[in-house]
């Protein structure tokens, strides 16, 4: 498996466009702290980025040592919001956002069984490309359960679309252990996003969800008991034999800053993954 440190971990719970360290100082970061590679953000490089501006970052991750694992092309997706799915319309800037960094994931999102159709079209487009499209465990989207995203995915049917599995939603949305989860999703597991937070009836943040209603939750960071089982999540795609990408994708504002997070995460992580 490759640690990928994302550029979620710059943002705030709740926002996704501003990033609290420039470019330059989150690929150092990563670098420094030993990560393989990054996850690329629209609050550094979105689909409306000049295309040179896209070089010299190219250029400076070269430098650096990092690849980029994914795309996620602007803001609407992570916002999972009614515009999330129109990039599935009009996949051809993302496909070649991921092309100039050398990415072989880009991100999508969806939200009605309308969207399909759409997704077959962008994975047609994608797969000339050699791009893997990938829509995360998400709440509030066609991808909060087990069952739902193998239905998706079997409607769908392109071998190059899956998932990027996130336990943490699987728990909050009351999915399966993570080891009968990766057991079913194995195959369809492009990317793997890490996250944690405990979910209790107190918990300071809301988050909306289609299977359970509001779920009350709390942030934490990733080695915090009490939330998201990572041994047993690692354990299972261990077994599972995983070995992509494992990205740190929690925004972390208001709880460490990002150079505190990409170390304790970083460490907290490597021995489960190499166990």
């Amino acid at each position: 498996m490759k640690f990928i440190l994302s550029g979620r971990i710059t943002e705030k719970f709740g926002e996704q466009a501003a990033a609290s360290l420039s470019f330059g100082q989150f690929i150092q970061l990563a670098a420094r702290t030993g990560y393989d590679g990054v996850c690329m953000r629209a609050s550094f490089a979105s689909v409306d980025t000049p295309a040179e501006t896209v070089r010299v970052m190219k250029r400076q991750l070269d430098v650096s040592g990092l690849k980029v694992s994914m795309v996620t092309g602007n803001y609407a997706i992570p916002h999972n919001d009614e515009h999330g799915p129109d990039a599935l319309r009009h996949i051809t800037p993302h496909l070649d956002l991921a092309k100039a960094f050398g990415a072989s994931l880009v991100r999508i999102c969806m939200k009605k069984k309308e969207d399909i159709f759409w997704a077959q079209k962008a994975a047609d487009e994608a797969r000339e490309r050699g791009i893997t499209l990938v829509h995360q465990c998400h709440p509030a989207s066609l991808f909060e359960t087990t069952d739902q995203i193998l239905e998706v995915i079997g409607r769908v049917s392109r071998a190059n679309f899956g998932i990027i599995y996130e336990a943490t939603v699987l728990y909050m949305c009351g999915d399966p252990a993570p080891h009968q989860a990766v057991a079913r999703l194995a195959p369809y597991i492009f990317n793997v996003y890490v996250q944690n937070c405990r979910v209790h009836p107190t918990g300071q943040m809301t988050i909306e969800t289609w299977t359970r209603g509001n779920v009350r939750v709390d942030w934490l960071p990733l080695p915090e008991l009490g939330g998201t089982n990572f041994p047993e999540v690692f354990k299972a795609l261990r077994q599972a034999g995983y070995d992509g990408p494992v990205t740190v994708h929690q925004a972390f504002g208001g709880l460490l800053t990002p150079e505190v997070a990409a170390r304790q995460s970083y460490e907290f992580l490597k021995p489960l993954v190499m166990r």
